[in-house]
């Protein structure tokens, strides 16, 4: 199914939809919303029809992992949100799509390449007075099935292999003190990889709310100014 966002010069615009192509698609029987807000936020009020995630927004299996949920613990979430694998998954938050994106990670790093962006989230759905509800929705159990690609991970050897390698930008997306080792967040150790170039991910986002993707000029003019170039592979962290 596509799902397109307006033009905005992307490589890949199907990677995103915007609201009013969401609002079209509400009683789509295989199109799911999926609210990645924390579970208290989803109960106060969601998109009209979506479902919220029950579990830690990072989709780990435990608050002390690091690691992505097994593949068999995705299964059975997924089951429990009524997503099979043909289905086409519509993912937003409140937090200007830093959930959103990271459940987009999982489902593609399992197979399902059939998952969208709500460019602009829930505040860009609420300020367009779109359909809402404080219901949660119900959905029938499916079957699903994890594939996962390997390719889309970055393992802790490989990452060592691209510090200072050419034709790799290893792009640092955090904030300004984590990157300086001002702002630890409790780390034993702070700072950055050698090597490494930094840009904040708010920066991928507009200022002004809600916050939606910036045009694709604007971001190819700021990965360029830190180094960061089409020929390279990019990995992040």
């Amino acid at each position: 199914m596509t799902a397109p966002t307006q033009d905005q010069g992307y490589a890949r615009p199907e990677l995103l939809v915007d609201t009013d192509w969401l609002q079209q698609h509400l009683d789509d029987p295989k199109v799911r919303v999926i609210d990645c807000d924390p579970i208290d936020a989803y109960r106060r009020a969601h998109v009209q029809g979506a479902v919220g995630l029950p579990v830690h927004q990072f989709l780990k299996d435990s608050a002390d992992s690091i690691h992505v949920m097994p593949p068999d613990q995705f299964a059975a979430l997924m089951g429990r949100l009524g997503v099979e694998n043909d289905t086409t998954v519509v993912t937003y938050d409140a937090a200007g799509s830093l959930h959103a994106a990271r459940v987009w990670w999982v489902l593609s790093y399992y197979g399902h390449t059939n998952v969208r962006v709500l460019n602009g989230g829930w505040q860009k759905w609420f300020a367009e007075g779109r359909p809402a509800s404080l219901q949660p929705a119900a959905v029938a159990q499916t079957s699903y099935t994890p594939a996962a690609n390997p390719d889309l991970l970055c393992t802790l050897d490989y990452a060592k292999s691209c510090v200072e390698r050419d034709g790799v930008a290893l792009l640092d997306v955090r904030s300004d003190g984590e990157w300086t080792g001002e702002n630890a967040r409790g780390n034993a150790h702070s700072g950055h990889v050698p090597g490494a170039v930094h840009l904040e991910w708010l920066n991928f986002m507009t200022r002004d709310e809600p916050r939606v993707f910036k045009p694709a000029s604007e971001l190819r003019a700021m990965l360029a100014e830190v180094g960061v170039t089409p020929e390279q592979e990019v990995v992040t962290y």
